[in-house]
């Protein structure tokens, strides 16, 4: 009954963190393997289960203690919005009820099925988009590599292959991740269940990686070559998709694969069917199976005190709102100022689709006498605790196939007059073009140039002040064969002169008007 009474509480804290995950089960395709692994991992539990039955229980102390630090990670994830510290923190919490019922050694000998959930744990945004980058241009390289092994001219820029007639790009839905993620947690099953070597049973988890890298490309590479000859429908529609569920079943063949390797390679000769644990104990093995002594009353007592201190606090802060700030949109954002002229410039729907911003603005701006443009760009989000959140040029500009030759930070105090100002300054180069590059992100009323401590003042700024928006804001000009580079500096330094000044009617900082957001999902996603 104690037990009971704690998991409904766990549960019931966690209620907001573990509906947030489920949403992203169901609307983004890398995480929709999820639902499979609480079954998957109740599996794994139910095969030690008459070896936990004879086993001497003896709750720990070390049980009340996790539950505490899950109190805390799930008490600090809901204040700062930042699910992924909630969903880890739910993970915790399962963890110290399973060591407060059955003790350190009971853990150890179930500890598969806890590690097994980490699987329906999305990641943190910026760690997804990340990687994300780095397995589009290793897949664009490799499947490249395919495409010219039958003779087919081709030229890759970035993520961008070139067919001459037709263009491929390697977008975020192309990364692998689709396949990676659900490979991983198989490959983990089946590394745990497999009789063998330790050694034979990290291969076979790494592997999925390597699987993955390697059968993407070569999707990447066939859709090349079909187009080649085939036309650009070969690469949309049913057939697109078609080529990714036959990649992800010629994963898993390759997986098998390699396991029959290693046994023959090592000298074993035993039926696959053997090499593979999937047995399950019967319900009368369960009633057969002797229970040990039981010691768990303390702990499971101390746990659910702390569940009863941590209750109240969930009561009182599941109505607390998110502040949005009211603000001026990008559509008042004036295109004639000063003696700079604009010409907004829409980006296409994948993209939106795909950063998921409420607002934004992007237009090129010319000043008399100078043809040479500035383009602006600002990516605001209201809101960054749903998964959402600001992209680093830094991470996508190789995606674009510039390479970065200079980075520096640059105070603009000096230059502007505008104290605090401080810029990314990146010289980015492809073939004979370059561009000079300014880009900082403004986070409610702080201008910031480091990614990871725009991350950190987003989680403070959760617990105080209710707020996750923030914006992206950058600027490219282009830097022309023969001229020094001091001249786009001052064409962006002219530009900045003229337009910062106006951007915190956009860009709302610390001391202002708010509205409300619900907390429920349909108004998150609205």
């Amino acid at each position: 009954m104690l037990l009971l009474i704690c998991a409904a509480a766990v549960c019931y804290i966690f209620w907001d963190g573990l509906v947030e995950m489920e949403w992203r089960w169901a609307n983004i395709e890398e995480y929709s393997h999820g639902y499979m692994i609480p079954f998957v991992a109740f599996f794994l539990f139910y095969q030690k289960l008459p070896a936990l039955i004879r086993l001497n229980w003896r709750g720990r102390w070390l049980g009340p203690l996790l539950m505490a630090g899950a109190m805390l990670g799930w008490f600090l994830g809901d204040l700062s919005s930042i699910y992924i510290i909630v969903h880890y923190a739910f993970l915790l919490a399962l963890v110290a009820l399973g060591i407060s019922v059955f003790g350190v050694r009971g853990f150890r000998l179930t500890w598969a099925s806890f590690a097994y959930l980490i699987f329906m744990i999305p990641l943190p945004t910026f760690l997804y988009r990340g990687l994300s980058e780095q397995l589009q241009l290793i897949s664009t390289q490799i499947g490249v590599a395919v495409i010219q092994l039958f003779d087919i001219s081709v030229y890759v820029t970035g993520n961008v292959i070139d067919l001459g007639v037709y263009q491929l790009q390697v977008v975020e839905a192309c990364s692998g991740l689709r396949y990676l993620f659900p490979l991983m947690s198989f490959g983990f099953l089946i590394a745990y269940v497999y009789n063998g070597p330790n050694w034979h049973k990290w291969t076979i988890f790494l592997s999925t990686v390597v699987i993955t890298v390697l059968m993407n490309s070569f999707r990447i590479g066939v859709i090349g070559i079909t187009v080649e000859y085939w036309g650009i429908e070969m690469a949309e529609g049913f057939l697109h998709d078609f080529e990714g569920w036959f990649v992800f079943m010629a994963c898993l063949g390759v997986l098998f694969l390699l396991i029959l390797a290693l046994n023959y390679a090592g000298g074993r000769r035993v039926s696959p069917l053997d090499l593979i644990d999937l047995s399950y104990p019967s319900l009368a093995d369960i009633k057969a199976a002797r229970p040990g002594f039981r010691r768990t009353m303390p702990g499971l007592v101390l746990t659910m005190l702390v569940l009863a201190m941590a209750l109240p606090a969930s009561i009182a802060i599941s109505d607390r709102e998110e502040y949005v700030p009211v603000r001026e949109s990008f559509i008042r954002f004036p295109l004639l100022h000063g003696d700079w002229v604009g010409e907004e410039t829409a980006l296409s729907p994948g993209v939106l689709k795909a950063l998921d911003y409420p607002d934004y603005i992007q237009a090129n701006y010319r000043r008399p006498g100078d043809p040479i443009p500035v383009n602006f760009y600002v990516a605001y989000y209201e809101s960054q605790r749903t998964g959402s959140s600001i992209h680093s040029p830094r991470s996508c500009i190789p995606g674009g196939g510039w390479k970065i030759s200079n980075l520096t930070q640059q105070d603009m105090g000096d230059a502007l007059g505008y104290s605090g100002l401080r810029v990314n300054r990146l010289l980015i180069s492809q073939g004979d073009e370059s561009n000079l590059v300014y880009y900082w992100f403004a986070q409610r009323g702080r201008v910031i140039t480091n990614e990871y401590l725009a991350k950190w003042y987003l989680f403070m700024d959760g617990l105080t002040m209710q707020r996750s928006d923030g914006a992206l804001v950058r600027l490219v000009t282009p830097v022309l064969p023969g001229t020094d580079v001091a001249l786009a500096d001052e064409r962006l330094q002219a530009f900045l002169r003229e337009f910062y000044p106006i951007l915190p009617e956009f860009l709302p900082g610390q001391d202002i008007q708010v509205k409300e957001i619900s907390r429920s999902r349909q108004n998150k996603t609205s």
